[in-house]
């Protein structure tokens, strides 16, 4: 049964994902992206344009050998193998903290465009989804699903989906086993909390005073009425 939240691993401005994973292992089982594809229901084209954007960052991944009219089977590299495990031991440390890693901030409803709404909030303004019309909502942040910055190295919105963007410093690091827990003042009552790799926190510097930049998806946040909005 899949979790109840989303697994990363973040390269510059690129993450690899379940929906990565799964389109990995598809090509393991077919011994062809063309075939992956299929099994996935994705197009050809959209699933080679992935697995080049992820090869940029992250390093050789699938192999294509040349002849027939599909351009030839394709298998895993070695380094492949070795990303998917780095997610599978991911997703095991995520499973036990993940879903219990929420930060709540109130907000008010500025505009509402089909399922997604915009909501200015004390931290600043964030898009999220939206089940239920309301004009003040609490907007659910999940930990696993926001991605810390340092200001200077905070990638364009255009070359990303991640486009909510949260100011502040970091108030403390919590170091587990393989993830640790970031506490981050963005002018809201409670720390916003980060689930970030400790390989991520070493390689990047994170420090408690920090200035940092969190962003986290709209289709990764969530919004719940006021009880007097219901």
């Amino acid at each position: 049964m899949d979790a109840e939240f989303e697994t990363r691993l973040q390269a510059k401005d690129v993450s690899f994902e379940t929906a990565d994973a799964r389109l990995l292992r598809a090509v393991d089982d077919q011994r062809s992206l063309n075939a992956a594809a299929d099994a996935l229901g994705r197009s050809f084209s959209r699933s080679h344009r992935r697995i080049k954007a992820l090869e940029a960052v992250f390093g050789p991944l699938v192999e294509r050998q040349r002849g027939g009219i599909d351009g030839g089977g394709s298998e895993l590299t070695d380094n492949a193998r070795d990303l998917l495990a780095r997610f599978e031991r991911l997703r095991t440390a995520y499973a036990g903290t993940a879903e219990t890693e929420k930060t709540v901030v109130f907000g008010t409803v500025t505009q509402r465009s089909a399922e997604l709404a915009t909501v200015q909030t004390p931290a600043g303004t964030v898009r999220a989804l939206v089940s239920t019309p309301a004009d003040r909502v609490q907007v659910v942040l999940r930990a696993d699903a926001i991605t810390l910055h340092t200001p200077d190295a905070v990638p364009s919105t255009d070359g990303m989906s991640a486009r909510n963007r949260l100011a502040g410093t970091i108030s403390y690091i919590d170091r587990g086993e393989s993830i640790a827990r970031v506490a981050c003042d963005v002018g809201i009552d409670a720390p916003l909390i980060a689930l970030v790799t400790q390989r991520t926190i070493d390689e990047v510097g994170f420090r408690s005073d920090d200035p940092v930049v969190a962003s986290f998806k709209a289709t990764a946040t969530r919004t719940i009425p006021m009880e007097r909005d219901r």
